[in-house]
């Protein structure tokens, strides 16, 4: 025990020496509640403002009925743009072009082709252009009720089943953005936060060869390892309960009731939250480790380890694809830990046997890590990077 307390107190110092190095591991959770205000705040913006769109018309002056009703959902003339707008709007080059039959056909009866011109592959249009083709679709339907009002026929009739739809959600469910966001950068501050210690206390001591003098001391090597895992996970946890905690001030400058939902971080909540994210903190620690001693050289184990913050990233996205789940993914590690807080944030009730079993998993492949990295150490091939 004398052995493993010094050992760990070696690994702290090694750690907080590094002044950089530490505002490193601490910066993704100073920065991520930061992040997750803005983009809240921006798919708000977005989700429930209607902000002006600039088309350029063709043919405006065949129909004036048309045009108002654009204007009255803010999709306005491009000559009509501010100065400051003209460039991004001219760029973006949206354009409808009415015929100039528009008003005789429509007298006629007959259908009428609107002309819609842009790049449709162009994400920053994707809202726009659904703005318009809304518009002139219910532009559409509302003459054709005209047509029927006029002959006389019940528009209802074009309705036989009115649908009745009524949303069990709890309002904490609504805040889906925020929810999805600050479960990733949870799993991913885990895996990040860490890092830098990670690979300092392995592939940076080795090159120093402080690995090489600490194997001569009579020691195990897997108090050698337990030490180095608890120092990086320990700072891993730091900075995922200042995430936390800071996240409960930011969310609070954003104006969730735009949307109908409401989101909070209570204690229970956060007691919860840090039962998944602290095995996930040794896992990602016991993750860092050991592909950071298999690596030859320093900048090697920087550039593996670096693609392993892809792995929370990755997983919540692989679900949200999967039609069917499969039921050992409620139970894995990270898979499990990204269902059950999306359970937490949605205000669900908490399935503890789930949280037991992910847990469990998470530690129980922690342990296997460890362990056979403890006995990879025996080897002098990876002590001394041996090919």
């Amino acid at each position: 025990m004398i052995q493993f307390k010094a050992l760990l107190i070696k690994e702290l110092k090694e750690a907080f020496r590094d002044k950089r190095a530490l505002m490193v591991a601490l910066s993704f959770g100073l920065l991520a509640p930061v992040m997750i205000m803005v983009m809240s705040q921006f798919a708000i913006k977005q989700a429930v403002d209607n902000p002006a769109i600039y088309v350029k018309f063709t043919g405006a002056e065949f129909a004036p009925k048309l045009i108002k009703a654009f204007k009255d959902e803010n999709i306005l003339a491009f000559v009509d743009a501010p100065e400051e707008e003209k460039r991004v709007w001219d760029d973006r080059n949206v354009g409808v072009k009415i015929p100039e039959t528009y008003a005789q056909d429509l007298a006629d009866g007959k259908p009428i082709d609107i002309i819609l011109r842009a790049d449709y592959n162009e994400k920053s249009l994707s809202a726009p252009l659904r703005r318009i083709r809304d518009e002139i679709r219910s532009f559409s339907l509302s003459i054709g009720y005209k047509r029927l009002l006029v002959r006389g026929i019940d528009v209802k009739l074009l309705r036989p089943i009115k649908l009745q739809e009524q949303d069990t959600s709890l309002p904490t469910s609504n805040a889906m953005m925020i929810t999805l966001i600050l479960g990733v950068y949870l799993m991913m501050g885990a895996f990040v936060s860490g890092q830098a210690i990670s690979i300092d206390a392995s592939a940076g001591e080795r090159e120093r060869n402080v690995l090489e003098m600490l194997l001569c001391q009579p020691v195990s090597t897997l108090k050698i390892v337990s030490a180095k895992l608890i120092c990086s996970s320990l700072i891993a946890i730091t900075s995922v309960t200042l995430m936390l905690g800071l996240t409960t001030v930011s969310v609070s400058f954003v104006d969730l009731a735009k949307i109908g939902a409401t989101f909070s971080l209570d204690g229970f909540t956060v007691a919860a939250l840090m039962m998944l994210l602290i095995p996930l903190c040794f896992l990602a620690s016991s993750l860092q480790l050991f592909f950071a001693f298999q690596a030859k050289t320093f900048k090697e184990a920087q550039s593996t380890v670096a693609m392993l913050i892809m792995i929370p990233a990755m997983v919540p996205v692989a679900m949200m694809l999967m039609d069917d789940k499969p039921a050992w993914v409620e139970w894995a590690p990270i898979s499990g830990q990204s269902i059950l807080m999306e359970d937490l944030f949605k205000g669900l009730p908490v399935d503890w046997a789930a949280v037991v079993v992910t847990c469990s998993a998470t530690i129980a492949l922690t342990v296997g890590l460890v362990i056979i990295l403890a006995k990879k150490l025996t080897s002098e091939k990876v002590v001394m990077s041996l090919s």
